[in-house]
Order: C-alpha cells, then structure tokens, then sequence
C-alpha cells in the first residue's frame, strides 16, 4: 500500500489486480509481466477457492452502484487438497494455477491483459473456530461518536487468540447502549456506555500457512482469508434469513461447514470432516469399483434416500481392475441408495450434535439452508429435515451477475460468497492483517479516509 509523505496509508490508491508469473513454473503459468495495475476506475476483485473437490477462481467487477458482476470464471479439479487439508503444495499449486488462468483469460478485455495481483482466500471450515466476546468503552460526549465505536472495537486486539491459531474476522455481532440492547447502528445515540458484542474467528495457522504459500507460489498475494461457511452464508442466504436466524450447511468434498447467522452477522462457526468424497468412498467400496466410476454412479444415480421404483432398476457397475468391461454387472439401485443413505444421515447427526453440543441450536432458528456440491443429491433435504426437525431449502449464489448455469449453482457458493464479503465487508478484516498488505476494496477506502481524518482533527 502507498504512503503519503506523513507515513499515513494512500488510501485513495486505486487498487492494483495484476501480478507477475514466474518464467518456467508449470505449464499453466504466464511469463512475469509489470505490475500496471487494474484498468482505470475499475474495482475488480478476485476470489479464489481452494477446495478438496475442485479450485475455483472468480474474478469480479464492483460497480459504482455496488453491483457485483464476474467477468472471468475458472475452475479445475483440485489436486493437492484432502478434508479441506492441503497435502501436496506443488500438486496445488498447478491446480490453482490453472484455474486463476482460465479466470484471468476470461476477463482479460477487463483486465487490459493483465493478470491479477491478489485475491480473497476461503479456509475450510475444518480449520476455523469462532469465539464470543463482549466489549464496553465509556461514551466521550452527549452523543455515540465514531471515535467511540473505533475506541469500542479496537479492545478486540486484545482477544486471546489460541497458540497455534490466527485471527481472519472480527466481526461486530450487534452494540448495546447502556441497557438497550440489539442496536445495530449507534452512531449519533445518547447514552453514557456503549457495548458490542463481537464474533472473532480464527485459523489453524499453519493452514492459512500453507494455502498462502499455494498462492504465493503463482505470484499472488493474500487479500484477505474468509472462513469458508461465512462466504457460503453470505452467498446462498437472503436478509430475512440472515435476520431471524438460520444455519447453512456447506456440504463439500472432505469436509461440511456449518455456519449460523443471526441479526444479520454470523454468530458460529463450526465443522465435520464428513463431505461428498466419503459417500464416494462408500460407493467404491460397497460396490467392489474404482473411484471415478464411484463418482459417475453417484452423479447419474445416488439419491439420500429410497423411492418405489428403485427395487425394479438395475445400474451397470464395472468392477474394480478391469480394463475393458465386457459383460455387464448389474446391481439394484436400491443397493446404490442403501450405501448413500447411512453416510448421509450420519453427517445430519454430526451437524445436530455441533449445534447443540455449543448451545447454538434454539439461537440457529428453524431454517437451514443446503449448500455446496454434494448438496445436490436428491432428497438429500428430507433427510435433512427429518434429522434437524427444520425447514431446509437449497442455496445458490445470489446478488452476484455474470455467473453462468453451470457456475451458478450450489458448488460454487464459497466462491462468490468471497465476493461479496470483499464487496460489503472488508471492514471485518483485522488490523493485523491490514498491517502486512491486506487492502480494503475501492467502495471502503474513502470511507476509512474519512475515519482517519476525522481521528487526526480529533487526536492532534
């Protein structure tokens, strides 16, 4: 980030999306270029998401009016990556290499043929813990300032952050003003004390280790790490649900994410290391195949539970080991659906056990909203509903333009949730990691000026 001569930060800097390629690294990866910046009076952004099942990369225009629009979209199947855990840097490194490529070929008439510089990360749900915290300061005068909400959140420097962990939110929950509670603006109220109630997150830090030097490794730097069922919830849910309480579910590959929101904030976070790759497993496994075949099964036929016409139809397996499969091996589908439906089921419990274990589950309200790509299995919200004892919907991406039928689904509500969190949130970004490059997008730099400002005629 620019300073200006008074060592303050250029926060009327545009912002800068492109970035240099290392020469001879992969296929995938470009020669290294300048770095020229973004087209003029652009805000793009880009959001990447490296999950266990595929890379997505989404690459975004806000505009002025604060819509968001992508203008280049990629995506590949994830290699490197197992239970939301990256095992294999390089293996990860090509494939998210190929699939910011594809984003950046997408949108290089946007881009001025450039490529990006820096991008928002998710971290697997596995990975993140939210916290409560409750902070107070003595209001300054007659009337809330924003001296004081910046006095009152700044006491959320001093949350303890566990050893091995890093803090990636700090997210304002809702603020109190003496004995009134729930305030969600308070700025110009009357009153002597004013509270907020905080929601930290943090992560594992040796993952957000690891995915950083993933994407440093394709000349990009971190904008800033989202906690995956925090940009799913941004994504797939609409205000009233984010107001009276609701639970999404981000059903991916290795892992399920499990996010509440309540007033409008996300209250908890939590995970399962259970995905749609272990009822692939399961599949392989009861059926005697391979794995890809396991999957195709899965994607034409699985269902999460059974109907009547499943006993009378027969599903060709081809089994494990042999190259050419001649003669057909047919099994009832009923079998196919009695290896699915335990492991379904088993995940539903799993996330009821978190909810209450946690004391979240009255909080949570009675909808439930189904995400991510192993969402998509037929009748996978009845089981859902009959475990939970909840309404359950499938969630897609919302209030983002520009995305296509096949990028417009459940399995790539993470990354557009990205999006929005860079669009309508980045105030949520710790300081700590503002400090080391992390830049507010265009809408919130002239704001954060106006803060600084009104500080210095305050302060000095």
């Amino acid at each position: 980030m620019k300073k200006d001569k008074g060592g303050l930060p250029d926060l009327t800097a545009p912002i800068k999306t492109t970035h240099g390629k290392k020469p001879g690294k992969h296929g995938g990866k470009h020669a290294k270029h300048d770095d020229t910046g973004s087209a003029p009076g652009r805000n793009i952004i880009a959001a990447l998401d490296i999950g266990s099942s595929k890379i997505s990369c989404f690459i975004a225009e806000i505009r002025s009016h604060g819509t968001i629009e992508v203008i280049g979209i990629g995506h590949q199947a994830s290699r490197g990556v197992k239970s939301g855990t990256i095992i294999d840097l390089k293996a990860a490194e090509t494939a998210v290499a190929h699939a910011v490529e594809a984003a950046e070929m997408m949108a290089r008439t946007q881009l001025q043929g450039q490529p990006i510089r820096a991008v928002y990360v998710n971290v697997p749900g596995v990975h993140c813990l939210s916290h409560q915290l409750n902070v107070s300061t003595k209001i300054t005068g007659s009337e809330v300032s924003e001296r004081d909400i910046q006095a009152a959140l700044a006491q959320s420097r001093g949350v303890v952050v566990p050893e091995k962990d890093e803090l990636i939110h700090i997210i304002a929950s809702s603020y109190s003003i003496d004995r009134q509670r729930g305030i969600q603006e308070p700025l110009g109220m009357a009153g002597e004390t004013l509270g907020v109630s905080l929601t930290p997150v943090t992560a594992l830090a040796s993952a957000t280790r690891n995915i950083a030097t993933v994407v440093h490794q394709n000349q990009l730097e971190v904008e800033a790490y989202c906690a995956a069922p925090y940009a799913s919830g941004l994504a797939a849910l609409v205000d009233d649900e984010k107001d009276l309480g609701c639970t999404v579910i981000d059903m991916g590959g290795g892992t399920t994410s499990i996010g509440v929101f309540f007033e409008r904030k996300l209250i908890f976070s939590a995970a399962i290391p259970v995905g749609g790759q272990h009822v692939t497993s399961d599949i392989a496994r009861g059926l005697t195949t391979s794995l890809v075949d396991a999957e195709r099964i899965k994607t034409l036929y699985g269902a999460a539970h059974a109907t009547s016409t499943d006993d009378g139809a027969m599903i060709d397996v081809p089994p494990v080991g042999e190259e050419e499969h001649a003669q057909p091996n047919y099994v009832p589908k009923s079998l196919l659906t009695g290896i699915i439906q335990p492991r379904i089921e088993e995940t539903f419990e799993l996330v009821r056990a978190k909810l209450v274990d946690f004391g979240i589950n009255q909080i949570a309200g009675r909808r439930v909203v189904l995400t991510g790509g192993a969402s998509q299995l037929p009748g996978l919200c009845d089981i859902g509903q009959l475990i939970l004892d909840k309404q359950i919907r499938l969630g897609r991406p919302q209030g983002v333009k520009g995305l296509a039928e096949a990028t417009g689904g459940p399995a790539f509500s993470t990354c557009a949730g990205l999006l929005h969190y860079a669009a309508e949130h980045a105030d949520e970004i710790p300081v700590t990691q503002q400090s080391h490059g992390f830049a507010l997008p265009g809408p919130f730099r002239t704001q954060l000026l106006q803060k600084v400002t009104h500080w210095l005629k305050e302060n000095w």
